[in-house]
């Protein structure tokens, strides 16, 4: 029973994941090549975001930061990030782009709306305090390394929770990261055509899936999680965690 649970998962993680990447290419070869986004293309990202050097990197940020803390794909914008920046920069500053978000929609549960979360959340918000009473920095990063779930869902719950900021907020940037790789070497490979990149890219996205599945098996096992009562399991796209 327990197995053929987790291998739902794993194909709801695998599906979702397949259509988003698909996705992002399509937006990828619309960015570059169709009229569609005429005002969102190359020599605009040239000219407010790349070649506008400290200004472009705090505009990125802060548009970036906003559209994840109101429910944008981080993947998305770790995408963008690699065609304006290349790989390495723009996996930095997407993923710290995406961890600004986080904490915003964190601390405004937490401090401003938090009876309401409560009100509306009031199982999911018991289910993900208990699983993060302890080690909540490695569950946070467990949380944040599977495509499941709802980012924006997750944040509000966790704020309000007894789990400090710092330790949530810090959790999510390291299980952030991986994917935010991954989609910044895809979209620097739509920018200058490499199929390669763009190939390695879709690799590294399923086998990254794949070690944070088993890993999640393995804590699960570890500690008797009852998957009936995971805080993962949320009816919401896999493509916003």
């Amino acid at each position: 029973m327990k197995s053929s649970r987790f291998s739902a998962l794993q194909f709801k993680v695998l599906k979702r994941g397949a259509i988003f990447v698909g996705c992002v290419l399509l937006f990828g070869y619309l960015l570059s090549h169709s009229n569609l986004f005429a005002s969102l293309n190359k020599d605009w990202i040239d000219l407010h975001i790349r070649n506008n050097g400290l200004f472009g990197i705090g505009y990125f940020i802060l548009i970036a930061s906003v559209a994840t803390a109101f429910g944008a794909p981080r993947q998305l914008l770790a995408f963008l990030g690699g065609y304006a920046f290349g790989f390495v920069n723009g996996s930095i500053l997407s993923t710290l782009a995406a961890t600004l978000g986080c904490a915003i929609t964190f601390h405004t549960a937490r401090y401003l709306v938090r009876p309401l979360i409560k009100r509306k959340y009031s199982h999911k918000t018991q289910r993900v305090n208990d699983f993060l009473c302890e080690q909540p920095i490695l569950k946070t990063v467990i949380i944040r390394l599977l495509p499941v779930g709802s980012n924006v869902v997750t944040n509000l719950v966790a704020g309000v929770t007894n789990i400090k900021a710092r330790y949530f907020i810090s959790g999510s940037a390291l299980g952030y990261l991986p994917q935010m790789l991954v989609f910044a070497l895809m979209g620097k490979g739509v920018v200058v055509l490499s199929g390669w990149k763009i190939s390695v890219s879709i690799i590294l996205f399923v086998i990254s899936s794949f070690l944070s599945l088993r890993l999640y098996k393995q804590y699960k096992a570890a500690r008797q999680l009852d998957t009936e009562s995971d805080p993962l399991d949320t009816p919401t796209s896999a493509t916003t965690q």
